[in-house]
């Protein structure tokens, strides 16, 4: 009826006017790897790529703006470990490539995009809502047992030596 009619054009006159559908995901990787983390926009004229991590702060993750990597304010720890998958960001794809992940960098991360046409500044991408979050755990890699083993512990010298052992056969 009336009522039904009015709630589906308030929803569709919501879906109109925001930008970006957020979606939610888990990747989780031993330390040591590199990972990709995806971000597919709706379009492709994106002008800048925002990545970030809200227990950094101010600092971000990744600000990719007029083709270029912008340096300023990044958060140390991610200084030349980063990458777009595509930097032309053909077909709306902002993916990032975390190379050679630590324990550190498990987090929740955020992409943003500002995309051509859009009437707000280029610093107002950092308020838009985030097209994908994506909650990233890194763990030691398997085989790993130095963790498990206590200093000095008679047991764990002889669970050390017998996994060499097994690994070099």
């Amino acid at each position: 009826s009336v009522s039904l009619l009015l709630l589906l054009l308030t929803m569709l006159s919501m879906l109109l006017t925001s930008h970006f559908v957020s979606s939610f995901s888990d990747i989780n990787t031993p330390a040591g790897q590199n990972v990709i983390l995806p971000c597919q926009a709706p379009n492709y004229n994106i002008i800048v790529a925002d990545w970030s991590r809200a227990d950094l702060g101010s600092e971000y993750v990744l600000l990719y703006r007029d083709d270029l990597f912008v340096p300023d304010n990044q958060h140390p720890s991610f200084k030349n470990r980063l990458d777009l998958q595509d930097r032309q960001m053909k077909d709306g794809d902002v993916s990032l490539i975390l190379k050679d992940v630590t324990i550190n960098d498990s987090g929740t991360y955020e992409c943003r995009v500002l995309q051509r046409g859009n009437n707000r500044g280029k610093r107002a991408v950092l308020k838009n809502n985030p097209i994908n979050i994506i909650n990233l755990s890194v763990v030691d890699p398997p085989g790993d047992v130095s963790l498990l083993l206590h200093k000095g512990s008679h047991t764990g010298h002889q669970f050390q030596s017998r996994v060499s052992e097994i690994c070099s056969d």
